[in-house]
């Protein structure tokens, strides 16, 4: 089965749409991970198994946020019809940068923190390098980031969610249909 690649068109490629969503259910499962340990007990297998898949999970949206990124450019952009204001515009770039930067930084953290706690950093039957030495003191710093980073996404992915509705429904322009799986 070939997937289209190229943006031709005034949708994105399937590929740069799949990988879109699939970062998004990603990302859920990420965040539902660590807001569901708490129905565990400390140090049970159950809370164990839902960190375990937390650092699991969040290094592969590091994985597939690579791909996404090498899928970007390598294409064009659909434009947007009719074209928004140049505020706009810019307003959508800063939060895809944010948002990027929150997709890459945050697994980046979170390995950091495992690696500084000196804890193995599991993936999928595999153990990655540690990227520091041991250092408690430092490990609580960058999990403390961590932890104020995934606040800050829950913002930024709230905003980038609701923009799309707004997009198409208010404004009427393309935005949302661009990404859409599906005809519309």
């Amino acid at each position: 089965m070939h997937v289209k690649h190229n943006n031709d068109s005034a949708k994105y490629s399937s590929l740069a749409i799949g990988i879109h969503w699939l970062t998004l259910l990603l990302l859920i499962a990420v965040y539902a991970t660590m807001e569901l340990r708490g129905i565990f007990p400390k140090g049970s297998d159950g809370r164990n198994g839902m960190m375990t898949w937390h650092y699991m999970l969040g290094l592969t949206v590091l994985a597939i946020v690579a791909l996404r990124l090498v899928v970007r450019f390598s294409s064009a952009t659909p434009p947007i019809q009719p074209p928004p204001p140049r505020w706009q515009m810019w307003f959508a770039s800063a939060m895809h940068v944010a948002l990027y930067a929150l997709m890459v930084g945050m697994p980046i953290l979170g390995w950091l923190t495992l690696s500084a706690a000196g804890k193995p950093i599991p993936f999928f039957g595999l153990h990655l390098p540690a990227l520091l030495s041991q250092d408690k003191e430092l490990a609580s710093q960058i999990k403390d980031v961590h932890e104020t980073c995934a606040t800050i996404g829950y913002f930024l992915i709230g905003l980038h969610a609701a923009a799309g509705p707004f997009h198409h429904y208010v404004v009427r322009d393309t935005t949302l249909r661009r990404m859409l799986p599906f005809k519309n």
